[in-house]
């Protein structure tokens, strides 16, 4: 049985092996990556099952991240772009500090933002709910290389020490480099791909400040009590989730429930002060919202909730939109809610 079955495929590569050759390679030529990535849509999904506090307060309501869902660019995903009306194309070089980035660059600094999302995230929520939290570690990673400076540094990199002279913070760095002068030297120990490496890195005046020639962020990890454990998906990546996490974190803590039985989205970064950020494709997501059936979504003021509120009006949809400045300022307002 089996030797004709084998038989009968050896026949059909013969006599169909042209067609399938131009198929393999239309296949190739098709799949063939693009400097892009295409957007296809958006949609929501409840944060509770990624945030879990311990002994949390129940919740009659839902918070919601809502999200914008890509395709890596390719030869197929691009020319369906132009055929699907609701898919749009987005060039990858926005994503980028320098030309000479890589798409794992962009990926590790999207992976680093989330972490830091959610670091500020649980830093907020804890202390606006008067709850235990304490640092336990705090990282500074280099996140970009900047084309007007030279520099041994790479995205990945993280800081351990400039001159022997270790910080927990950036600011607490740019204020030993302001005592030096542009065109010194320096000596800074990293972390790369989990090995210690020690480079000399040159110093550039950049209005009026001695800078690195990179771009740094700083993470910490917290503990906390009662005990938080956050699960976002590797696909989850991207800072404009926190907003949704303090909440999420912020309720789980305090008895009062503040979404009131509703079904809340939103978007927007937390920042370390507190302040909401403002975050790209801000109408993919309310329109995702909307297709969710959500009842209030929350955007960033400024010009993330004039390009929602335009929105909603153009496609004359029901959701209900919540100018957010900070978190406060969210909570407040999802507070006075009726």
């Amino acid at each position: 049985m089996f030797k004709k079955i084998l038989n009968a495929i050896l026949e059909f590569i013969k006599e169909e092996y042209k067609f399938l050759i131009f198929a393999i390679l239309l296949y190739s030529i098709l799949q063939f990556p693009l400097n892009y990535y295409i957007i296809v849509g958006g949609g929501t999904s409840d944060v509770s099952s990624r945030i879990s506090v311990e002994n949390k307060y129940s919740s009659k309501g839902s918070f919601n991240i809502s999200y914008v869902t890509e395709l890596e660019g390719t030869i197929f995903t691009y020319a369906l772009s132009y055929v699907i009306p609701t898919w749009d194309r987005e060039d990858a070089n926005l994503y980028k500090y320098d030309e000479q980035e890589s798409l794992e660059d962009i990926q590790f600094r999207s992976d680093l933002d989330l972490r830091s999302a959610n670091s500020t995230a649980t830093y907020w929520a804890y202390t606006l709910a008067g709850k235990e939290i304490k640092t336990t570690s705090s990282q500074i990673f280099v996140i970009a290389k900047f084309e007007d400076f030279d520099s041994p540094l790479k995205i990945g990199d993280e800081i351990l020490s400039i001159d022997g002279h270790s910080y927990e913070t950036i600011s607490e760095y740019r204020e030993y480099l302001y005592t030096k002068k542009a065109g010194e030297t320096v000596s800074i120990d990293v972390n790369r791909k989990k090995a210690k490496k020690t480079l000399k890195a040159t110093l550039y005046d950049y209005e009026d400040r001695v800078i690195l020639g990179v771009g740094l962020q700083g993470v910490k990890d917290y503990e906390t009590s009662p005990t938080l454990e956050i699960k976002f998906r590797g696909s989850e990546s991207g800072p404009s989730g926190g907003l949704i996490s303090t909440l999420e974190i912020y309720n789980q803590l305090t008895k009062k429930d503040i979404t009131q039985g509703k079904k809340i989205a939103g978007t927007g970064t937390i920042e370390e002060d507190g302040t909401i950020g403002s975050i790209g494709g801000v109408t993919y997501k309310l329109l995702g919202a909307e297709k969710s059936k959500t009842e209030i979504f929350l955007v960033p003021s400024g010009q993330n909730y004039e390009d929602a509120l335009q929105y909603k009006k153009s496609k004359k949809l029901k959701i209900k939109l919540i100018e957010v400045k900070t978190i406060q300022d969210a909570i407040e307002k999802l507070e006075k809610l009726k």
